[in-house]
C-alpha cells in the first residue's frame, strides 16, 4: 500500500526547466515492465553498440534504435538512417506502447500534434556519461523531444543555446520522462557519469529512450 501511494506521488509531480521544459516525474512507471519487454525484443534483432563520432572518439554509452529512422554516427557524421548499418537492415518497428507513451507524455507538457519517427535507444553502465549537445539532426524543430529514463538513476544537464551557458542539473529516475521543445529545443543538454545505487531491475544499467519526429 505504501508503495502504491509513492507511486501515485511520483507520477503526478511536474517540473518545470524552462518555459516549453519539463520533467514529468513518474510518468512511465505504469508502463516499466512493457518498455523493458520492448526494449529486449529491439536489442535481440538491432544489438547495443558503440557508435564512434565523426571525430574518432567511441562514446561510452551503448546505442540502437528503433522506427522507421535511427540516429548513426561514425567518421562519415552525425545524421539519421534507415537501415542498421551493422546488418544493413531496417531498424526494428517502434512499439505501439514507446509511440503511445511519446503521445501522452508530448500532450502533458503542451505539444498536441507528436507522433515520432525515430527512438535512439543508450544504455549507460557506470562511468558512462553523455557531454552537453543539442538534437539538431532532426528536420522538423517544431516538434518536441521525449526523453524516458529507465533504471539507474543520473543527473540529467539543461543549459542554454550555447555550451557555455549555465546549467541547471536534475536527478532522473526509473519511470521520469523529460520533454522539451518550443523556445527549448535546441537548449544543450547531457547526463553526468553514472554512478550510484544499482537499480533493482536493470542492476548497474541506465537505459534511456529518446522519441523524436526525424523525417
Amino acid at each position: 500500500m505504501m508503495t502504491d501511494l509513492f507511486t501515485q506521488q511520483l507520477e503526478g509531480r511536474r517540473e518545470a526547466l524552462g518555459r516549453h521544459s519539463w520533467v514529468l516525474h513518474g510518468f512511465a512507471l505504469r508502463h516499466a515492465d512493457g518498455l523493458l519487454q520492448a526494449i529486449d525484443a529491439i536489442v535481440s534483432a538491432a544489438p547495443w553498440r558503440h557508435m564512434t563520432t565523426p571525430g574518432g572518439y567511441t562514446m561510452s554509452v551503448e546505442s540502437c534504435n528503433c522506427g522507421a529512422l535511427g540516429w548513426v554516427t561514425d567518421r562519415r557524421g552525425y545524421r539519421y538512417a534507415s537501415e542498421d548499418p551493422l546488418s544493413g537492415r531496417p531498424w526494428p518497428p517502434m512499439p505501439e506502447l514507446f509511440e503511445a507513451l511519446a503521445l501522452d507524455a508530448a500532450r502533458e507538457a503542451g505539444f498536441a500534434a507528436f507522433i515520432p519517427d525515430a527512438c535512439l535507444l543508450n544504455r549507460y553502465a557506470p562511468g558512462a556519461r553523455m557531454s552537453l549537445h543539442q538534437d539538431k539532426n532532426e528536420r522538423d524543430m517544431s516538434q518536441p523531444i521525449v526523453s524516458v529514463s529507465l533504471g539507474m538513476s543520473a543527473v540529467f544537464q539543461f543549459g542554454g543555446m550555447t555550451r557555455d551557458a549555465p546549467v541547471s542539473k536534475v536527478l532522473l529516475e526509473h519511470g521520469d520522462v523529460v520533454v522539451w521543445g518550443g523556445e527549448d529545443r535546441l537548449r544543450f543538454h547531457g547526463i553526468m557519469p553514472l554512478k550510484g545505487q544499482p537499480h533493482e531491475r536493470l542492476g548497474n544499467f541506465r537505459v534511456n529512450l529518446t522519441m523524436r519526429k526525424a523525417g
